[in-house]
């Protein structure tokens, strides 16, 4: 059975909740890393996860909660951070911050008591622990001090704890002391040193790391190397280090000195691989080698799932931590991480694998307008990259040029992924309530010569957060026509087929004299498609009528695209849908019901529709994690993880392939293996939203419909209206042809 640890009371009871998975897995290691090579750390041992105040990233800082959250859904030989302050009857206690109001409700508390002290030579106002007893403290309850996270858990009285009550509740197998502030204690008649030297005596210390070079060596000679390592931490490169009275840049060129009393530095992550002044990696130095051969261990610091560091790692942080552990160069000791989840992951189930490791799980992995997570959507670019990723179906949204030619791009509206609007074609902006209620530029007024004279755009559907995608190649890359995309799939011996979306077929049939449907039949046909088997074709619609115009090519995967958010669907819809498709798609909400980004709920959607034998693909996937519910720790890799494992889906639907390639390929899904670790185990939704106090509670939101016939039902396809010549003002009349009628039968 899953170990919650000693938490008490309501906290054990809440926190039961969040891991009630733990029953049908068990706490150890997936064992992959001891089976691969050898690791580049100092000891060759797999490295280190430690885990910052606990499951930091979701929980308030410091926490019995954060704690034991970290201890469920690491690797079992976590080590747990806390960051030591003392108080004002000396007691050490877990804190993130010698200022308490962050990440407490002290302000509320102790209204008006604020103070002004210095604090490494600045004057700092604020709510500080030597003002307040451990007793003064017991009613000041532990919050979210980072205010981009999720507070919705504040209301659960986490009490502070010191260490030795942390200690003892959590029952850590390595704990790590940092003690930041030594000289403000010590102008305040507080001795760091002789509480440390106290508390190592009723307390197993693993480690206790400092930026201070004095404190380190007055203890130094205290401590047995072998049960307790004394790590040199280094701050920004520009600050200075009290004691040498150096800048911390200058000491890292001295680590024969460091080794004299540290047996090993903890760096932040920029140490290490530098990134230049538009966030993209430059190369790594030679620290870490530098600091193996003085035999220094190296701890890298600042991983967060949620703060994103360097463009190259396309917003998965997963990917960021192999950089740090599995690089082919080296890898450092440990990691420093307010998401213990994830380190564990990398770890123990993606370090090693390679590019030739098979496949763990049957997932087909389709793209969302070829990788435009990294490219303009829809370019040459984005399917290249798409492909070299790992996905195993490119797909190509059809949009249809004035003269007839159809080409590849994300949307009708082509200001969606162009910078048509700052363009000679602006004033071809209008509003078409057919399509969508705000105004556009359409494809269907510009010819493919003119579509093909536009700058692509990168996608940034998160710009509003600031999060913008790969900016070095915003406007990179060229649009293609249909037919050059099928030829592009063609020449890959990677790909699995192709999916061609059609949308607004009756639109511009009717109104625009452009029959979408041939087109794509007539690109499929010349492009050799409907004489091969190497490639699959998927045809994909919202509209049951589009693909009863395909149906009948029994090569063609038919795939119906459900748009809205569902529940249910009813037994009649899905034998309607039975009648024309062969698969379907739904969206992220149709699968695991949300209220206020937490997970309430699994629907019968997914398990409905296999039911009738129809295979379910899901979108959209994101790496950023603002995409995702808080249920999946800010990492794109759980997301994908609890989709597949808890409902089985058949594809997942991504604009960053190589997130969900990689994932396929974790080794903690083997079957060889027994057990499956905690932290490659599905989440299960609503057990965070029961952690959520009543005060806390989101409004409760009205329940998603339940997919009818009606829904699917659609009138048949208008014939293509007749274009007659151009009028003088550059405009087409269009002659309506007789409608043709059909069914769905």
């Amino acid at each position: 059975m899953c170990n919650a640890r000693a938490l008490g009371g309501v906290v054990l009871l809440l926190l039961v909740v969040v891991v009630l998975h733990c029953n049908v897995v068990t706490l150890v290691s997936a064992q992959g890393s001891n089976t691969g090579p050898r690791w580049q750390t100092l000891s060759g041992g797999p490295p280190l996860v430690v885990a910052h105040g606990g499951f930091s990233g979701l929980l308030p800082d410091s926490s019995s909660a954060a704690y034991s959250l970290a201890g469920i859904l690491s690797v079992p030989e976590v080590i747990m951070w806390c960051d030591v302050q003392l108080t004002k009857d000396a007691i050490g206690i877990c804190f993130p911050d010698i200022k308490l109001q962050n990440a407490s409700n002290i302000a509320d508390v102790y209204n008006g008591k604020d103070k002004v002290y210095l604090v490494n030579g600045v004057p700092t106002r604020g709510w500080f622990p030597i003002d307040y007893t451990i007793n003064d403290l017991a009613n000041v309850f532990l919050i979210q001090g980072v205010y981009s996270r999720t507070n919705k858990f504040d209301g659960n009285v986490y009490a502070i704890l010191t260490v030795e009550d942390m200690f003892r509740q959590v029952k850590p197998l390595g704990l790590w002391l940092n003690i930041q502030h030594d000289a403000f204690y010590a102008q305040h008649n507080l001795s760091m040193r002789s509480y440390i030297l106290s508390v190592s005596k009723s307390v197993v210390v693993s480690y206790i790391s400092s930026p201070d070079v004095g404190f380190l060596r007055s203890i130094a000679a205290r401590f047995n190397p072998k049960i307790t390592k004394l790590v040199f931490r280094f701050l920004k490169q520009t600050e200075i280090e009290p004691t040498t009275n150096q800048t911390y840049g200058s000491l890292i060129g001295n680590l024969t000195f460091i080794k004299t009393f540290a047996s090993g530095i903890l760096v932040p992550k920029d140490y290490i691989w530098p990134i230049d002044a538009r966030q993209y990696l430059l190369p790594h130095t030679s620290l870490v080698a530098d600091a193996h051969k003085e035999g220094l261990e190296v701890f890298a610091s600042d991983f967060s799932n949620d703060v994103p560091y360097s463009f190259n790692y396309s917003y998965d942080p997963l990917a960021e931590y192999l950089h740090f552990i599995d690089n082919g160069d080296f890898s450092v000791d440990g990691v420093l991480s307010d998401f213990p989840i994830t380190p564990s992951a990398a770890i123990d189930c993606f370090s090693h694998l390679g590019r030739n490791a098979s496949n763990q799980v049957d997932l087909k992995v389709i793209s969302k307008n070829g990788a435009s997570g990294d490219f303009p959507s829809c370019t040459n670019l984005a399917y290249q990259q798409a492909i070299s990723d790992g996905a195993d179906v490119i797909d190509c949204p059809v949009q249809m040029s004035k003269d007839g030619t159809p080409f590849c791009f994300s949307s009708i509206n082509l200001i969606a992924s162009t910078t048509v609007f700052q363009s000679n074609y602006s004033n071809y902006a209008m509003t078409i309530p057919e399509i969508m209620e705000t105004s556009g530029i359409f494809a269907f007024n510009l010819t493919w010569d003119e579509i093909q004279t536009l700058t692509p755009a990168i996608s940034n559907p998160f710009s509003r957060y600031n999060m913008f995608r790969n900016p070095k190649f915003r406007n990179a890359g060229n649009f293609l026509k249909l037919s050059d995309f099928l030829a592009l799939a063609k020449k890959s011996t990677n790909l699995s087929g192709v999916l061609i979306s059609i949308e607004n077929a009756a639109y511009l049939a009717e109104k625009q004299g452009l029959g979408v449907t041939n087109a794509v039949m007539t690109a499929l046909k010349d492009g050799g498609y409907d004489n091969q088997t190497d490639l699959k074709v998927m045809i994909q619609s919202t509209n049951s009528s589009v693909l009863m115009k395909f149906k009948d090519n029994d090569k063609y995967e038919i795939v119906y695209k459900i748009e809205k958010s569902i529940r249910d669907a009813s037994n009649t819809s899905v034998e309607d849908i039975k009648k024309f498709a062969d698969s379907v798609v739904v969206n992220k909400e149709s699968v695991f019901a949300l209220n206020s980004l937490f997970l309430t709920g699994l629907t019968d959607v997914v398990a409905k529709l296999q039911a009738f034998k129809l295979p379910v693909y899901v979108e959209l996937f994101s790496n950023e994690f603002i995409s995702q519910a808080w249920d999946f720790y800010s990492d794109a890799t759980v997301e994908i993880n609890s989709f597949v494992s808890e409902t089985g889906i058949s594809g997942v639907i991504t604009g960053f392939p190589k997130t969900a390639a990689r994932y396929r390929k974790n080794r903690c899904l083997s079957k060889d293996l027994t057990t499956t670790p905690n932290y490659m185990s599905p989440v299960q939704p609503g057990s965070l939203f029961q952690l959520i106090t009543p005060q806390y509670l989101p409004p409760a939101v009205a329940p998603m419909p339940i997919l009818t016939e009606s829904d699917i039902a659609e009138p048949p396809l208008p014939p293509v209206a007749e274009k007659t010549p151009s009028t003088p003002g550059g405009g087409s009349a269009l002659k309506q042809l007789p409608r043709q009628h059909h069914e769905i039968v």
